[in-house]
Parts: structure tokens; C-alpha cells; sequence
């Protein structure tokens, strides 16, 4: 069964290198999993309940939906800003947990992995990138983990895509989540 997976970066950077690590996704897929980068987090307005209107809902958020709605899993790279999840992100799964107890995020498989200049590799981000999912309703995969420290020095001339460690790690990461999205929920 082939698996959806959509990748959510809480960097808006170009060169950012968790965008990076979510390209490296993208290439290296195995057979029976697609990873697709959403492109358009800068577009979408702060979570509202005003502007959160049925038939009036901003086109870019109603964007993001209908892509996490479309994926069987997320794939949510958090780097960490200040200690924390980025705003971006934060927001992305505001509005993905909307309508309450149907959003987008609802039991869908949620696995956060990422890389952070420090040397614990944003595991605080990604820790609270986590609750906030399980919270707005997503299956959080609490196993699948990947926190790659030291990113400014290890990804300086180097792709993660090219990082051999870094490569099977997230080759094995999207196994995983493939394995998760075609296992029936618990129930």
C-alpha cells in the first residue's frame, strides 16, 4: 500500500537546513511511501476563530487542510527557536486541529523529527511540537524520534541527503511512519 506523507517545515529559511533534512525526505522515500513538502506555511494567517468561518475559511488555510486531509501521515520538522516550537508550525497545527474533535489532524499519524544548531538537536521543540499534535487531536508517534544536534557544522557543506548516518536514519524514520499508517488504530 502506497502511503502519503505530508512534510511540514517550521523554518521559513531558504536555506534552512530542517528544510533540508525535508527535501532528504522527499528523495529518499522508500518504495511504497511518497513524501510530499507542503510549500505555503508563510501564507497562512494566525489561527483565528473569526476568520475561521465555515465557507469563509482563508484560502491558504483551507490549502493546508485539504494536503493533511489528503495525507495517510505528517511528517513535522522542528527546529527550535528560543527553546520552543516555531510559530509557524505552532499555527500550522492550530488551524489543522480545527473543527474541533474533526480536523485535519484527527488520529492521523503524526511522527517530528529535526535538527538544531545545539547539541541536543531541538529535542525541546520537537517535545513540544508532540503535545501540541497529540493535543489538537493527531496519533503522535512518541517512538519515532530523530534529533540531529550541531546542524550549522554538520550541514555547512554537506545535504542531509548526503549524510550517510543522517540518510538511513530518516530512511528508517519513514519506514516507520509507513509501518504506523497502514496498522489499524488502537482501539
Amino acid at each position: 500500500m502506497s502511503v502519503r506523507i505530508l512534510a511540514l517545515v517550521g523554518s521559513l529559511r531558504v536555506g534552512s537546513h530542517n528544510r533540508q533534512l525535508a527535501e532528504a525526505a522527499v528523495k529518499l522515500a522508500p518504495e511504497g511511501a511518497e513524501v510530499e513538502l507542503y510549500e505555503g506555511l508563510a501564507d497562512i494567517p494566525f489561527y483565528n476563530e473569526d476568520i475561521d468561518v465555515e465557507g469563509a475559511v482563508p484560502a491558504a488555510a483551507a490549502r493546508l487542510r485539504a494536503a493533511a486531509s489528503a495525507a495517510d501521515a505528517l511528517l513535522l520538522f522542528s527546529p527550535e527557536y528560543n527553546g520552543t516550537i516555531p510559530a509557524v508550525l505552532k499555527n500550522a497545527i492550530d488551524w489543522l486541529s480545527r473543527p474541533y474533535g474533526a480536523g485535519a489532524l484527527s488520529d492521523k499519524p503524526v511522527a517530528v523529527v529535526g535538527t538544531a544548531f545545539g547539541q541536543f538537536g531541538g529535542v525541546w521543540a520537537q517535545d513540544e511540537t508532540r503535545k501540541a499534535a497529540g493535543i489538537a487531536g493527531a496519533r503522535v508517534l512518541e517512538d519515532i524520534k530523530l534529533s540531529i544536534p550541531g546542524s550549522v557544522t554538520r550541514f555547512a557543506s554537506t545535504h542531509p541527503a548526503d549524510d550517510a548516518e543522517v540518510a538511513a536514519q530518516l530512511t528508517e524514520v519513514i519506514g516507520l511512519i509507513h509501518g504506523q499508517a497502514t496498522a489499524p488504530a488502537a482501539a
